[in-house]
């Protein structure tokens, strides 16, 4: 119910205005296209406003979905944000071709060049986000560009519409319009100004870094002059090293650690795959940090299940462990099988400490080696539909599937598991590669 009235919320936001623009005196109409044109021009400006606000972190707003559902949702609107903002002008010119001069930044009046350049700024926006990595731009770099190319985009729209007055000529409409820019730039400030404020007033210390198997390492921190935070297992957080969290270069990371650790410790576990990651090993005890948290739907504590089944690929282990570290301190009865997918053996971060929980839990562990050593006789290769039928128990309906790994990885492994007749309401994943 939460989740359907934060959708009723959102479709307000984005439909209100074009409420707006049918209370009052209505200017002649122009023709279909042409309406049709400018009903597709405020629907792409509202969208991307709300696009601030789905980004803001707003925990209660996040909480049935997931920020990590959130994100994608985030992603995907961005691509019809764009079509939208290209089929405005694309439809008055084919209304009236003699319009495509409006196009020329020579002859156009500025307001016009204003909207085109709003169109290519979200242009921009998007291919950076969708081919950042192809194109090699850093993480830290593209934070910075994205909310700058975000910002401008809306600006020059507003300037676009704030011009062109047709629809929206009447004082009172402008002046609505002009607020409801202000309550933008109000979120704006809260999520960039005040919220980097208060997490700088509750920093964190590095107090150990510790080196894992398979190029991977675990931070751990300690609140330093306040009490700690509470999170559920499996949820993640964005982390700030080196920097002060108005500089926009936190990175999300899921706790591996359980919680209610002694000092309000937490732990992080991360592996070396991009040029942050790398820099973990350097990470020295007495650094200062900052977490933002907590985050995610991705967690035990928010199902009641006679049982679970983790299905694990690469650093997706991290907010397992989690799970199975809190269901261990809690002597949690309920059976756990954990399937874990890596290429090697001798790299398989925490396997020793999941065998030692085997002492502590009703827990089966399955390893799937893609590259398993000569004298191996388990489960080689992926985790297929023929090793799910093989090592799923009997109960298989009745459990809770947690699924992290690779999005490739995840997707399949939600595909294989609700092919197998699980309900998708008992299937839970963890998108964590955002951008």
């Amino acid at each position: 119910m939460k989740g359907i009235l934060w959708l009723i919320v959102y479709l307000g936001l984005v439909l209100a205005p074009l409420v707006v623009l049918l209370v009052g005196p209505m200017p002649p109409a122009l023709g279909f296209l042409p309406d049709v044109s400018a009903a597709l021009g405020f629907a792409a400006l509202s969208m991307m406003a709300v696009q601030f606000l789905l980004t803001a972190r707003f925990r209660r707003a996040t909480a049935p979905f997931g920020i990590d559902i959130i994100y994608y949702f985030h992603r995907y609107l961005g691509a019809v944000i764009l079509g939208l903002a290209i089929a405005h002008p694309v439809l008055l010119i084919a209304d009236n071709p003699s319009l495509a001069e409006l196009l020329n930044p020579l002859v156009a009046p500025a307001h016009m060049t204003a909207g085109v350049l709003s169109t290519i700024a979200l242009a921009a926006l998007m291919a950076t986000s969708w081919w950042r990595k192809r194109l090699g731009i850093p993480y830290e770099r593209w934070r910075v560009a994205h909310t700058g190319l975000a910002i401008a985009a809306v600006l020059l729209a507003l300037v676009h519409l704030e011009g062109v007055q047709y629809y929206a000529a009447s004082p009172w409409k402008r002046l609505l319009w002009r607020a409801i820019a202000l309550s933008w730039i109000v979120a704006a400030g809260y999520v960039r100004l005040v919220r980097p404020w208060q997490l700088r007033r509750r920093p964190y210390r590095v107090v150990g870094v510790t080196g894992e198997r398979g190029d991977a390492w675990t931070l751990a921190l300690e609140p330093d002059g306040h009490s700690g935070l509470t999170f559920q297992p499996g949820q993640f957080a964005w982390l700030t090293l080196r920097a002060n969290p108005f500089q926009m270069k936190e990175h999300p990371f899921s706790f591996s650690s359980a919680p209610g650790l002694a000092g309000g410790r937490v732990e992080f576990t991360v592996k070396e795959l991009g040029d942050f990651t790398r820099t973990m090993g350097g990470i020295r005890p007495g650094e200062v940090a900052y977490v933002d948290a907590p985050y995610g739907a991705f967690t035990i504590d928010r199902h009641d299940a006679s049982g679970f089944v983790f299905v694990a690929g690469g650093i997706g282990i991290a907010p397992l462990m989690s799970m199975l570290r809190a269901l261990a301190e809690r002597t949690d009865p309920r059976p756990v099988l954990l399937l874990y997918a890596y290429r090697r053996w001798e790299r398989m971060t925490f396997r020793e400490e999941i065998e030692s929980l085997r002492s502590r839990l009703d827990l089966e562990f399955v390893p799937v080696l893609e590259e398993p050593p000569a004298d191996w006789d388990g489960e080689r290769g992926w985790i297929t539909g023929e090793v799910l039928e093989r090592r799923l128990p009997p109960d298989r309906l009745s459990r809770h599937y947690f699924v992290c790994g690779p999005e490739a990885m995840t997707q399949a492994m939600e595909r294989l598991i609700h092919g197998l007749g699980v309900p998708l309401s008992r299937i839970h994943s963890e998108l964590f590669d955002l951008v």
